[in-house]
């Protein structure tokens, strides 16, 4: 089972274009992120900019619009995520309880869609979909 850990730190959705964390977080981080990958079950990790760097594309209508940052209403931002493939919901939860988060971070873990749990119909039409996966 693959599941994605989302890293949502508090206070990121108004950081201004180039806040980096702090070097000794960094470094934390990296050591988490070796454990994941020694035991096997890292299979990406990412961090991102913070939104003030992004746009927000909306389909109202089914017309793209463009919104340019900072985005209204927002509260909680994505500052990063890894993936991971493990046996079980609860194993996803254990590791993401090991992170050295601080205070205002929080991760929500999410299991990913696998094809083939959706109905046929729905796999008919996402046919190609596996192939896409693997080029990317």
């Amino acid at each position: 089972m693959r599941f994605m850990m989302l890293m949502i730190p508090k206070g990121y959705e108004t950081a201004v274009p180039g806040t980096m964390p702090q070097a000794d977080a960094v470094a934390a981080m990296m050591r988490y992120n070796e454990a994941l990958q020694a035991a096997g079950v890292l299979l990406t990790l990412d961090g991102l900019h913070p939104p003030s760097m992004g746009a927000r594309v909306t389909f109202s209508g089914g017309k793209p619009q463009v919104s340019e940052a900072p985005f209204a209403g927002a509260n909680e931002a994505l500052g990063g995520y890894w993936m991971i493939k493990v046996n079980s919901r609860d194993e996803a939860i254990e590791w993401a309880k090991q992170c050295p988060a601080g205070d205002n971070e929080v991760i929500e873990v999410r299991q990913v869609q696998e094809f083939e749990d959706f109905p046929a119909d729905v796999q008919a039409a996402a046919a190609g979909f596996g192939e896409m996966q693997k080029k990317g």
